[in-house]
This record gives structure tokens, C-alpha cells and sequence, in this order.
């Protein structure tokens, strides 16, 4: 989920920057610092989005600059358990798919993909159903639940866990076909599945008379 968070940090001003729109100097210093980070417990940080409050600040011995106290916006995005997601898949692999979300990548596991038995085509790059033919590749639209996450930090990158077992998730031309009805191949298999209609009885000849002798 995207959030916006309040924060209150103190940051340096340096001197070239005195006599300048300070709100402005201050935005640009948080955006340097936090922009593209990961809080602990707060989540991806995505932009500054506003300076709430910032003091005139003080200077101290032997320091170039002067420190203000700031108050400041940020908006984050904090990934949530069974939290629905969308994204664009960035990479296949036998294995699963890497779906982008935002600030961060979802890992998909080839067995959460779909009900459907899945085979990997490493010479196309792409994830192919066995009986229904639906396929996933590079810059496939997709739709997710989230069933794992490891908590990122400022060193390191989180890492998410994904499914698409689930009625509607999935590749988003597949669930357009769910919406749908269903592809006509899927049809057609599962009334293969089903096995052949009976076969219509034969009429039978009427019996004929016994000659007389």
C-alpha cells in the first residue's frame, strides 16, 4: 500500500544556499537523502512531498552550514500480506517470474503461477500451460497476491513472494478471458477432459415378416 508518512530530521544547509528560499533548499537536500531508500518500518520511499515546518536553525563552532529541524512528507510504499498487486513482469526463468511493483520486485514461483502443469521454453523466454496454452513473458501485465515478505533495510533489498492461484489474478489478458467465459481452447479441452458424447443409438431394421409356406 502507498502511504504518506510525516518525518522530523535535522539537516545542513550550506552557505551558498543562504539567502535562498529555504523550504526549496530543504526539499532538495530530503530529496537527495531519502528519495530511493528504504526505511525500516516505514517502506520504500518514493518521493518528498511536502515541507511541513522547518526552524531557522543554528549555527555551531567549527561547522560550515547552518542545522535546521525539519518537518517533512514523505510518500512510501509498504507492501502488505494478501495485499492484491499489479506489475510488469521484467524477467522469466525456469524457476518463476520477476514481477515489477513499483520501488521493488515480487518473485512469482513457477508452482504459483496458475493451476495449469507449467513448462519454462528457454529459447522464447516464456512460461507456457500444458493444457490451456496461456503463456507469460517479459512486459506481460500481471496481477498478484502477495504471500511473503522479507523486510528490507537501508543495506538491502526486501524481497516479496507472490501467487496468481487465485480466480482472477494472473496474466490480465487471461483474466479478461476468465471475465469472459474462458478461452475456446480451454473449452474445448475440458470437454476433451470430459471425454466424447455418447454416440447416438443406431436405429434398428424392423423385423420382417416370415414368409408363409
Amino acid at each position: 500500500m502507498f502511504y504518506l508518512v510525516t518525518i522530523k530530521d535535522t539537516i545542513k544547509i550550506h552557505p551558498s544556499s543562504f539567502g535562498k528560499d529555504i523550504k526549496e533548499e530543504a526539499k532538495e537536500i530530503i530529496r537527495n537523502e531519502y528519495e530511493d531508500t528504504v526505511l525500516k518500518d516505514i517502506g520504500y520511499v518514493i518521493t518528498v512531498t511536502d515541507i511541513v515546518d522547518i526552524d531557522l536553525g543554528k549555527l555551531l563552532p567549527k561547522e560550515e552550514g547552518m542545522f535546521s529541524r525539519c518537518t517533512f512528507e514523505l510518500l512510501v510504499y509498504r507492501p502488505e500480506m494478501n495485499e492484491i498487486v499489479e506489475g510488469k513482469v521484467v524477467e522469466v526463468v525456469e524457476f518463476g517470474v520477476f514481477v515489477r511493483l513499483g520501488p521493488t520486485d515480487g518473485l512469482c514461483h513457477v508452482s504459483q503461477v496458475t493451476d495449469d502443469f507449467i513448462s519454462y521454453n528457454a529459447k522464447q523466454g516464456i512460461l507456457e500451460g500444458k493444457d490451456t496454452g496461456r503463456s507469460m513473458k517479459a512486459n506481460d501485465l500481471v496481477r498478484a497476491r502477495i504471500v511473503a515478505i522479507s523486510p528490507a533495510s537501508r543495506s538491502k533489498a526486501g524481497k516479496l513472494g507472490l501467487t496468481m492461484r487465485r480466480p482472477f489474478l494472473g496474466n490480465l489478458d487471461w483474466v479478461k478471458e476468465d471475465l469472459a467465459g474462458g478461452p475456446a481452447r480451454d473449452k474445448g479441452k475440458r470437454q476433451e477432459k470430459a471425454g466424447a458424447a455418447p454416440a447416438q443409438d443406431k436405429e434398428r431394421p424392423a423385423a420382417g415378416k416370415r414368409k408363409g409356406r
